[in-house]
């Protein structure tokens, strides 16, 4: 399978733990990270991930939801127990793949949720994406009731599943101005990714139970 390319940007302070319980995935996403520039650290139990991270904060977490101690959502919350909303968190799962797995992780607090397999680009352009708004600063005083017509149409797309191309489709607008609607709604909501705006959105009730 073709592995990502670098990095484009100097992110050599960044490390990334890896929490899984297969050992073949756990090699295969730290392969993926390390070949796109990354410093990496395994750990195959909850237990094991909180102390590496009690330790020393890692810039950003990819969590198995099923571990051999405790389920992947308990680590999840012991993590934002030390760290609130401060380290990005990744769920991986091979199992628990239908579309209410992934909303329940995203509101226990996860930033994002992919499905394995994936693809090692996508993998890479994610936590990618999830550091680089990490690092924007929060601004004060929330915007997130300020979402246009358009806005809360396409956020609700993608609510249902519906990819970029979808919505474009759907809409009869352009794949670029869904891009840029989508960017408009992330800075609104002030969240890291796609799939943390539809999860913010269902648990302020914006767009009923999921």
């Amino acid at each position: 399978m073709r592995l990502a390319n670098p990095p484009s940007v100097d992110r050599s302070g960044d490390w990334i733990l890896i929490v899984e319980d297969d050992p073949a995935v756990r090699e295969h996403v730290a392969a993926v990270l390390q070949h796109a520039g990354f410093e990496t650290e395994t750990a195959e139990t909850g237990d094991a991930a909180l102390d590496a991270a009690g330790a020393k904060r890692p810039t950003l977490v990819l969590l198995g939801v099923r571990l051999p101690d405790m389920s992947g959502y308990t680590v999840c919350r012991a993590l934002r127990e030390q760290n609130p909303d401060s380290v990005p968190i990744i769920f991986l799962s091979g199992e628990r793949t239908e579309w209410f797995d992934r909303v329940g992780g995203l509101l226990l607090g996860a930033d994002d949720y992919i499905v394995v397999p994936f693809v090692p680009d996508e993998l890479v352009t994610r936590v990618r994406t999830l550091l680089r708004r990490a690092d924007r600063p929060v601004r004060e005083g929330p915007m997130r009731w300020s979402l246009t017509a358009r806005e809360s149409e396409v956020l609700r797309l993608l609510a249902d599943g519906l990819s970029q191309a979808d919505i474009a489709g759907r809409l009869f607008i352009s794949s670029k101005t869904v891009a840029t609607h989508i960017e408009h709604i992330l800075e609104k909501l002030e969240v890291r990714s796609r799939a943390q705006a539809v999860a913010f959105a269902y648990r302020e009730g914006l767009l009923g139970a999921p």
